[in-house]
């Protein structure tokens, strides 16, 4: 067996992390607790908490910026200087045919226990067809639930439900989760349900409600619903607002939840099924400001799925039937705080701008008419233009020079020696960073072993390093619902 391979009997032995918890305080470390070893079926429940795209960096940032903000840091972090039972590792993320994953292979690999390609979803290269993960538990009689900041029909949420061969197909993605009966569905994505905005016409919205679901679209909507049967919950045509767009907004605190709010809702109704359940929460914007490099829309993203987390950690105080996965799927752009200033004296109050910021990228792009797919904007932008709503989002005056190579770079004038760094998204946090010291090294995913923490039955068993499909095993065996699969 290679040794990068980890088989089901490796989760049904000793947990591999067990034996440090010794001598951890000697090495300024808290004792972990006493805990039994865990058998198969002992998980009757499994929430998946994933981040998309978080980098190293990210979770320092977020951090860095909650503690200045409230004197507290994240729950992710405090959680590993506590004395809870908390497995950590590592986990190789990569696909079947690269180094590098998307979402879609990265989210299929615990979804169904495969290596696919990117830009599948659960959808093997000989056109295979794996059975996933929401409809084994689902077949087992458990409950099942999805929960993102993303469009619903996204890749993420899409890797533990749906079997597609491009991950693009997102409307036929929507038609196969109202077939798949699912108990709950929380997110973005009216166009994919819409009948005035799907290109076939197709009220899905009409179908769920005929399936039994009840459907909401506003947060006062939901709060009021019904806690018995089915949900499908669709908030924004698109994918949810950024937290420092919607923190800016009355109207969008009003009529959008929040991850944390939305979780919370999940557990209540998921819980009342008396087998057990899986939930899938995704944090998904972080990896959309992360491509973009917009340090406002990183952070408070962060700190929202943050606040996840809190909801998930007081759900399972006291309990132990229920295990917790929180993860990522792989980094992105890599940003970090760099060190500035005399002894580097100067990056703590540089990072405290970003306190500031009023928006983000993603509406500075929405007032000049561009999307970060496109290659320019129009000949109506003009550089004061452009430096006024720079300004204003991040609270930050930037120099001349500095508002010409934005302009450029909105109307694709601008050269940089990384073309992947060129576009408005590289160029504009790399003014900011003159300011707030973020700086990132590209604009896409990397290859970056990421973060793994467990808790609950079955974590003991999650190696130091372990891959990707091995996750599925655990959850799968934890739950008992291996004869489903």
């Amino acid at each position: 067996m290679s040794k990068n391979r980890f088989s089901r009997r490796d989760f049904l032995k000793t947990g591999a992390l067990s034996g440090l918890a010794a001598g951890s305080s000697a090495l300024g470390f808290a004792p972990r607790k006493a805990e039994r070893k865990s058998s198969y079926g002992d998980a009757k429940n499994v929430i998946f908490l994933v981040v998309d795209g978080m980098s190293s960096g990210t979770l320092a940032l977020a951090d860095l910026v909650k503690q200045s903000e409230t004197g507290e840091k994240t729950h992710w972090v405090n959680m590993y200087e506590s004395d809870k039972n908390i497995y950590r590792g590592l986990m190789d993320m990569a696909p079947l045919d690269s180094n590098v994953t998307d979402s879609s292979a990265a989210a299929s690999s615990w979804g169904s226990g495969k290596r696919i390609n990117n830009g599948a979803v659960n959808w093997g290269p000989n056109n295979e067809q794996y059975k996933t993960i929401c409809e084994i538990f689902r077949d087992a009689g458990k409950s099942t639930g999805l929960v993102t900041t993303t469009r619903i029909t996204h890749a993420t949420p899409s890797g533990f439900a749906i079997n597609m061969p491009s991950r693009g197909m997102e409307n036929e993605i929507a038609v196969q989760y109202s077939e798949r009966n699912f108990d709950l569905l929380m997110g973005g994505g009216n166009n994919q349900f819409s009948a005035e905005r799907r290109p076939d016409g197709e009220d899905l919205y009409a179908t769920f409600s005929q399936n039994g679901y009840t459907v909401v679209k506003t947060k006062d909507e939901l709060k009021s619903a019904t806690d018995e049967g089915k949900l499908l919950g669709i908030f924004s045509d698109s994918h949810l607002p950024y937290t420092v767009d919607h923190k800016s907004s009355k109207e969008l605190q009003r009529d959008v939840p929040t991850l944390a709010e939305m979780t919370g809702e999940a557990l209540k109704r998921l819980e009342k099924n008396s087998k057990g359940f899986i939930l899938q929460v995704e944090g998904g914007r972080v990896d959309h400001a992360a491509h973009t490099n917009c340090p406002s829309g990183l952070i408070y993203d962060q700190i929202a799925f943050d606040d996840a987390i809190k909801v998930v950690l007081d759900y399972t105080e006291n309990r132990d039937d229920t295990l917790v996965i929180l993860t990522t799927d792989h980094g992105n752009a890599n940003p970090g705080l760099s060190g500035l200033g005399s002894g580097y004296r100067q990056s703590p109050p540089m990072l405290d701008t970003i306190k500031d910021y009023k928006q983000s990228f993603e509406w500075i792009y929405g007032e000049l008419g561009f999307h970060w797919s496109d290659d320019a904007v129009g000949g109506h932008v003009t550089v004061n233009r452009v430096r006024e709503l720079i300004e204003y989002a991040s609270s930050t005056k930037i120099e001349e020079d500095e508002a010409i190579m934005a302009f450029q770079a909105f109307t694709g004038e601008f050269r940089a020696p990384f073309r992947n760094r060129q576009g408005p998204e590289g160029v504009l946090s790399g003014i900011l960073a003159n300011y707030n010291g973020i700086y990132f090294i590209g604009t896409n995913h990397t290859s970056d072993y990421v973060e793994i923490a467990a808790w609950g039955p079955g974590s003991e068993r999650i190696p130091t390093f372990v891959r990707n499909t091995a996750l599925f095993d655990l959850m799968v065996d934890m739950g008992g619902v291996r004869d489903y699969a």
